[in-house]
Parts: C-alpha cells; sequence; structure tokens
C-alpha cells in the first residue's frame, strides 16, 4: 500500500493518460473499422481490394513497428508535425481498426441476404442499405468480439511507454527511478488493468441484455 500512497502523483495522471489513449483509439478504430468493413463487402472490386490489403497489412504488422514508424520514420518525411501522444493515439487507431473491421464484417455477413435484397426493392443505395438495415443488426450479434477487442486494445496502450508516453505502463520505470519497489509497483498496475477491464465487461453484459430483449 505504501508504494500506491507515494506515487499516487504518478498512478493518477499515468492512468488517466491510458484511458485518454484508449477513448480516442477506441472511437477512432470502431468509426475506421466500420468503413473498412462497408469497404470488404462492397460490390466494387476497387474498394473490396483496398479494404482487403490494409487489414491484410496491419494485421500481420507487429503493433510495436506500427508505433516505430509513426514515432521516429513518419516525422522524417516531414509533413505534419506531431508529438508523442497523438502518434501513439494514431498507431493504436490504424492496429486496432483492421480487428474491428473483421469482427463488424463478421456481423454483417450474420444478416440474412434477404435483408439487403428488401432495401434494393424499396430502392435504398448500398450506403443506406448498410447504414439503416446491415450495420444495426450486425453490431447486436458482434457485442463480445467488438469489446473483447477494445479490451485488448486497452492493453496495449502500455506499448505506447516505450515511445516516450507517461501512461501506465511506465509506472514501474518512475517507481524503479525513486527506489520503490517494481514488483509491487506493476501489482497496482494490474490492479488497475483488472478494473477497467472489468468495467468493459459490465458494459458488454449491459449491452448483450439490452439488444437480446431488443430483438
Amino acid at each position: 500500500m505504501d508504494v500506491l500512497l507515494d506515487n499516487l502523483d504518478l498512478f493518477g495522471p499515468f492512468f488517466l493518460t491510458t484511458i485518454e489513449l484508449f477513448l480516442i483509439a477506441g472511437a477512432g478504430s470502431l468509426v475506421l473499422g466500420t468503413i473498412l468493413a462497408m469497404l470488404r463487402v462492397s460490390p466494387v472490386p476497387v474498394l473490396r481490394a483496398i479494404g482487403t490489403a490494409y487489414v491484410t497489412l496491419l494485421r500481420n504488422t507487429p503493433l510495436t513497428l506500427v508505433f516505430a514508424f509513426l514515432v521516429f520514420a513518419y516525422p522524417l518525411l516531414d509533413i505534419v508535425k506531431i508529438d508523442y501522444f497523438p502518434s501513439a493515439a494514431v498507431a493504436l487507431t490504424l492496429y486496432t481498426s483492421a480487428f474491428i473491421c473483421e469482427v463488424v464484417r463478421s456481423g454483417i455477413n450474420t444478416v440474412p441476404v434477404g435483408q439487403a435484397e428488401a432495401g434494393r426493392a424499396l430502392g435504398l443505395t448500398f450506403g443506406q442499405i448498410i447504414g439503416r438495415v446491415v450495420l444495426p443488426q450486425a453490431l447486436r450479434s458482434v457485442v463480445p468480439p467488438l469489446i473483447s477487442t477494445l479490451i485488448a486494445l486497452l492493453k496495449n496502450t502500455t506499448i505506447a511507454s516505450g515511445f516516450s508516453v507517461a501512461e501506465a505502463g511506465a509506472i514501474r520505470q518512475y517507481v524503479s527511478e525513486r527506489g520503490d519497489n517494481q514488483m509491487v509497483a506493476l501489482l497496482w498496475v494490474a490492479l488497475g488493468f483488472i478494473i477497467l477491464v472489468s468495467v468493459l465487461s459490465l458494459v458488454q453484459r449491459s449491452l448483450e441484455k439490452r439488444w437480446s430483449v431488443a430483438r
């Protein structure tokens, strides 16, 4: 307990940074991942190819390399200067969106084809069919894997500590510099993540319960 109390000035701000990073990357990856899923089921071959290429590239690239490119290599291009935190948020968004895409696409594939055909019969465009008919049903069926992907994102935020972002994963290093017990500090960090993951699990159960009744 002493390690926690003596380092509250680290645990509070650093976990707050972790939460901010998770919320920004989570929202971004949900939007981008959904767009990618729409590309992957598009009737236009070029759009399908773009979506497939993106997912294949990002899913098979280690997250650390994505971080390294955005933090170290991208600034060398001298296009737009971004700090470490925005770079970490972009890296997590780009990487996680590939997995969100596959989750959403699997949900789209569970929607009966007749739903889309009915939409076309009513004169709806592809975008309207996806947005108004297919996606609302698809998202309800993929709540567990979607939340699991977001939980993975939450834990992946610790990689940002290796790229000069002061978040929960960096607490051990700072505690070590102060001469406190690193192992105890890591246990408190682990407990913090357990609490955050538990919150996401509660959100999952709440959504499953609500949407199962709405069906």
